[in-house]
């Protein structure tokens, strides 16, 4: 069976009320189909219509009425706000995998006045409310998905050509009180959450959206050597030098295991003055092995600016005290120092393998959020390898 591309629109609605990391988690733990691109989007009024004009079909199992009321919430709910002519916010997932449009719209679900169980992601998120006169009351679909694996090509295309002029780390999407100064903070959810599906990546979001804060960009995203190497450079002189004394500690146990006789403390300073610029260069070796997938003396020099083999989801948060917030919910660097509900302790394991990342300053935010460009449009490049150009 030959790999398909299915996409999911999560809502404004539904990125309002903070229910993204829930449809994440469902749709990697249940599809089996692989992520492989995100993207945010705030679709201008030319994108919606003509993505609206392209919900009603007669190969969407739902019926005519359903397809109906879809057609106009697209355009009630994704277009700009016609009072104030903000553009709302989406996001847009790229799965990959067999058969990938049908078990990504079977896990999504189809939109019933009779379901009351919480199977599909429309039975959980989504509402449809009918009064005793047959008229509708209330309608959300939580998300979009298309139906067959022809219609997922044509909106795919149609969003990848928009991809450039209307998606990205949206601008002026969320309104603030006056006085008010927002800023924003990088949070990257790490390579070993992407081991093998699970509902890791969602559930941390989910976590995140404590804050209240606002996301404005996503991205799927493989760190080069060379962005590894720029991303965690400033903390490669700190690692040869704070952990002199963890080595020379173990070059202590080690030697009077072996040798049977004593260490005295100013030749176990010595061998911390000795061994730990090395076992720091060591140290900062496996980091960038661990969020590119390979150490910089593995890479031949030609290749350090290649995609590495690790996957991240980068993710742009947006709000008043975004630093702070972000920092508070994931914890310390180590697990085991974390209060119980942060997100190290709970998803952590080691100080290298603790989950998440999240950016200690607005300086050190705009610095990292300009090596991992959450910007970059990998979606449209990706539409383009399996459709052609758009």
């Amino acid at each position: 069976m030959s790999k398909e591309l299915a996409y999911v629109i999560v809502t404004p609605y539904s990125l309002h009320k903070s229910r993204t990391g829930g449809i994440l988690t469902r749709l990697i733990t249940r599809t089996g189909c692989e992520l492989v691109a995100a993207r945010m989007f705030a679709p201008s009024e030319e994108l919606v219509k003509k993505y609206s004009e392209e919900t009603i079909s007669a190969n969407d199992p739902q019926d005519q009425r359903i397809q109906e009321l879809i057609y106009d919430y697209v355009l009630r709910n994704l277009s700009p706000d016609p009072k104030t002519g903000r553009r709302r916010r989406v996001m847009m997932l790229l799965f990959q995998g067999d058969d990938a449009v049908r078990k990504t719209r079977s896990v999504v679900g189809n939109v019933s006045a009779d379901r009351r169980v919480g199977e599909t992601i429309r039975d959980t998120y989504g509402d449809l409310i009918i009064d005793e006169h047959d008229q509708l009351r209330y309608f959300e679909p939580a998300v979009l998905a298309a139906p067959t694996l022809e219609e997922a090509e044509s909106k795919l295309k149609l969003w990848a050509h928009y991809s450039d002029t209307d998606g990205g780390v949206v601008e002026n999407v969320i309104a603030y009180q006056p006085g008010e100064k927002p800023e924003r903070t990088l949070v990257l959810i790490k390579p070993e959450n992407f081991r093998f599906p699970t509902g890791r990546p969602g559930n941390m979001i989910d976590f995140f959206s404590r804050t209240g804060l606002y996301i404005v960009g996503v991205k799927v995203h493989r760190m080069s050597v060379a962005q590894a190497l720029q991303f965690y450079g400033p903390v490669r002189e700190t690692l040869r030098t704070k952990l002199k004394d963890v080595v020379a500690a173990k070059a202590t146990v080690a030697i009077e295991k072996e040798l049977g006789f004593k260490v005295g403390l100013e030749q176990q300073q010595q061998l911390g003055d000795i061994l730990g610029p090395s076992f720091g260069d060591n140290q900062f070796e496996n980091i960038i092995r661990f969020m590119s997938g390979r150490s910089p003396s593995e890479c031949p020099p030609g290749e350090q600016d290649q995609p590495g083999s690790e996957k991240c989801i980068a993710l742009v948060y947006e709000g008043v005290g975004a630093v702070g917030k972000i920092r508070d919910v994931l914890g310390p660097t180590d697990p085991s120092k974390a209060p119980p509900g942060s997100i190290r302790r709970e998803f952590g394991q080691t100080i290298m393998v603790n989950a998440a990342h999240a950016s200690d300053s607005p300086d050190n935010a705009r610095r990292e959020m300009g090596i991992v460009d959450v910007a970059e449009n990998n979606f449209r490049r990706i539409v383009e390898q399996f459709y052609g150009k758009v």
